[in-house]
């Protein structure tokens, strides 16, 4: 019975430092936090240039990675690539804007 304990014990530990380790973040992984956090931060950047009376547009796409954003896709003209720009940059929580938009 002893011996059963102790392998159980042994068991729980894997199973735990498993578990523990599969949350953590790498440098090309991100942590369930760090996922959560850059998913409540893409939809911030997301809902204000929606709001923004001159980006009302559907064709940027907004992607966040440890709390850099990217935008890429199309817009009217180079203001709106700056005014996308600054937008997304004045989210709360965003490191650093990464601009990808094209002018069509």
């Amino acid at each position: 019975m002893a011996k059963l304990h102790r392998i159980m014990k042994s068991l729980a530990c894997f199973v735990l430092i498993t578990v523990f380790l599969g949350c953590a973040a790498t440098s090309k992984r991100e942590s369930t936090g760090q996922y959560v956090d850059d998913s409540a931060i893409t939809t911030k950047v997301k809902a204000a240039i929606f709001d923004e009376s001159t980006l009302k547009t559907l064709q940027i796409n907004v992607k966040t990675y440890k709390g850099v954003v990217q935008l890429s896709g199309f817009v009217d003209s180079a203001h709106s690539v700056i005014k996308a720009g600054e937008v997304a940059g004045g989210v709360n929580g965003v490191v650093s804007v990464k601009n990808d938009l094209v002018v069509k």
